[in-house]
């Protein structure tokens, strides 16, 4: 596919098949995503992937660190509040995805329930965590978040499925010494890949966009 149409039909995908990756494949997906433009070519990322017996303990880690009660504690905090043009939006994204699923996304039940799904990584057989230097300047973050667009694009071309996910740093500090990283890095993201189940019904949504006219100014 070109590029427009590869950009175009991304999408987060929440259910995958249990069937792994080949490591050459994901490693050619990481490869293209070093590519990505960075402030001085100053390359502020650290990837590390999670797949099969390693996965499954990390997710038996963070679903008894989360049972037992502990608050979360992401490197990179939740954001608590939004403009209100914004909020409006993503309330309006969250109501939708909630009627298609048939759930209350406001019950805190199911909060919980979104919160393990995310630790259990949709199923899928991979997890990348994309991590950084924490003295590097919020410049970085910038960076990073053009090396994830371009991983999830790569993936995409690839016939693969990802989500980037902010519940899965929620216990940053559980994760860090699960992957061996020391307390000066900053998590910053995990993203589950793997071969996207089309059948599954959490696939099937769609989240809408803005027009195009109502986020351009054109000046002359």
């Amino acid at each position: 596919m070109d590029a427009i149409e590869c950009i175009r039909s991304r999408k987060s995908i929440r259910a995958f098949k249990p069937e792994t990756v080949a490591q050459d494949v994901l490693k050619e997906v990481i490869s293209a995503a070093q590519r990505s433009p960075s402030y001085k070519n100053s390359q502020p990322w650290g990837v590390a992937v999670v797949s099969g017996q390693r996965k499954e303990a990390l997710t038996k880690a963070l679903l008894e660190t989360l049972e037992g009660g502990s608050a979360p504690a992401p490197d990179i905090p939740e954001p608590l509040a939004w403009p209100p043009e914004v909020g409006a939006r993503i309330n309006a994204s969250m109501a939708a995805r909630g009627e298609h699923l048939g759930v209350d996304i406001n019950d805190p039940a199911n909060l919980v329930k979104a919160k393990r799904a995310n630790f259990g990584f949709y199923g899928a057989p991979h997890v990348i965590y994309l991590y950084q230097d924490s003295e590097l300047p919020l410049w970085s973050l910038f960076d990073m978040g053009l090396f994830a667009q371009s991983l999830m694009l790569a993936a995409h071309a690839r016939g693969l499925g990802t989500v980037p996910q902010a519940f899965a740093i929620d216990y940053s500090a559980v994760i860090k010494k699960f992957l061996g990283l020391p307390d000066g890095k900053r998590l910053v993201l995990g993203i589950s890949i793997g071969y996207p189940d089309a059948e599954s019904h959490m696939n099937k949504f769609d989240s809408k966009r803005e027009t195009t006219d109502d986020v351009v100014m054109w000046e002359g």
